[in-house]
């Protein structure tokens, strides 16, 4: 299908989605992964150049997306 500003793409699903979003299965790992971040964050603050860090792995980030969108 070619790409047509003027026609709106209709095959899009509905926001928000037709489906439980909150189970108690996501719920559960939404728990896990808050603690998780919690204790990367706790982690990160005992660094002592932290920023530096934050930096190359924004770079990296930044170069790896720039790498998928040449594909």
């Amino acid at each position: 299908m070619k790409f047509n500003a003027e026609k709106p793409y209709n095959d899009l699903a509905l926001i928000p989605p037709a489906i439980e979003l909150e189970t108690k299965e996501i719920l559960k790992q939404a728990l896990k992964s808050h603690k998780i971040l919690a204790e990367l964050k706790g982690f990160a603050e005992m660094l002592p150049e932290k920023n530096i860090i934050i930096s190359s792995i924004i770079l990296q980030e930044a170069k790896d997306s720039s790498e998928i969108d040449e594909r």
